[in-house]
């Protein structure tokens, strides 16, 4: 079955299908978004908007912007965890850090988040002698804990309160719930195949080894936590009335950003929003859109910045290295030809 399986996605990347099938998905993702922002946006008071972002409390901005730079934290995880599963554990942590921070907040903002954060990784992992093939590896580790997390969290989640999703797909709730249900047993399932033997994905020097069974159970934990850290800072952000409980905020929260994932935008721009607005539709649109604005500096546009500042230290620190070494190499050189220089001359006169 796997081999068939295998097969069939071969298949459709020699027809590429599957390149074709992900950008009719996007621009259809994208073009939904754009319809129910229009409507959904029809009579915004900016000025309340504004206003609703003047009125939230200075206490609930610094507890969000807590959660999310626990989120960054957690999500250093997901590269300290790939590296090690490649088999280099003498990459420290610190490098592990600025890799996982630097290219997912670039590849949040810049979108199509798979080239521009695998750029990313590959400046700074090949300093540290990692080829191509070793980097893509680590984003394929890496994703693999984003999305066992978000299978985690949404099969938890909609099983707890499938009316929360039933807000965004319009399914009746026992549909949603037995969605929910196939999602925990394939998650269950994944786990047992990769605990009962090593399992391998990939042909030739593209073969990467899945993490065991307890290494697994590790990854979804790191993504439970990195998702839960972000929907905590949306969910302090967000009107407080009518308070529709941590679960709901969280499963929304989690389905609107798959979706802004999916259409491949930058920062999931549009459709992330056109799907918080839909979720929480029972909420006040203007003080709703003030606290995903907010959001949106905190978790996007402020560690973008930071992320740059520090690439660009970074350029010109290794730059500066790098010219010591190149002028340490030349006057190496200048004295080695003045020596031999020297040598000749005292041979040519006989001394």
């Amino acid at each position: 079955m796997l081999e068939a399986i295998r097969r069939a996605i071969s298949f459709l990347r020699h027809k590429q299908i599957l390149h074709k099938l992900g950008v009719a998905v996007s621009v259809t993702v994208i073009g939904i978004a754009c319809y129910v922002l229009y409507h959904m946006l029809r009579g915004i008071d900016t000025d309340e908007v504004i206003e609703a972002i003047k009125g939230t409390e200075p206490r609930s901005i610094a507890l969000a912007a807590l959660f999310v730079a626990a989120g960054y934290f957690t999500l250093t995880f997901y590269d300290l965890f790939a590296v090690r599963a490649i088999g280099r554990a003498d990459i420290p942590y610190r490098v592990n850090a600025l890799a996982a921070f630097t290219s997912y907040s670039i590849g949040h903002n810049v979108g199509a988040s798979v080239f521009t954060g695998g750029a990313v990784r590959y400046r700074i992992y090949s300093a540290w002698g990692l080829n191509a093939i070793d980097v893509a590896k680590i984003c394929f580790l890496a994703g693999l804990t984003f999305w066992l997390g978000n299978a985690a969290v949404l099969g938890l989640g909609i099983a707890y309160h499938p009316e929360a999703a039933a807000a965004i797909d319009q399914l009746p709730p026992w549909l949603n719930r037995m969605v929910a249900f196939a999602i925990i047993v394939g998650l269950v399932a994944y786990v047992v195949w990769v605990w009962m033997q090593p399992r391998r994905v990939g042909r030739g020097p593209w073969t990467v080894v899945l993490p065991g069974g307890p290494l697994t159970l590790l990854q979804i934990a790191i993504g439970i936590v990195d998702l839960g850290f972000c929907a905590l800072a949306m969910y302090v952000l967000v009107p407080d009335e009518p308070n529709l409980g941590f679960v709901v905020v969280a499963v929304i929260f989690v389905s609107a950003t798959l979706l802004g994932f999916a259409s491949h935008s930058p920062g999931g721009l549009g459709v992330f929003d056109a799907a918080m607005l839909v979720g929480l539709w029972q909420m006040d649109r203007e003080d709703l859109l003030g606290g995903m604005l907010l959001f949106r500096v905190l978790y996007y546009l402020a560690p973008f910045v930071i992320s740059v500042i520090l690439l660009t230290f970074r350029e010109v620190i290794v730059g500066a290295r790098l010219k010591r070494l190149r002028q340490a190499a030349s006057a190496s050189d200048g004295i080695a030809k003045r020596e031999a220089v020297y040598v000749r001359e005292r041979g040519d006169s006989g001394g």
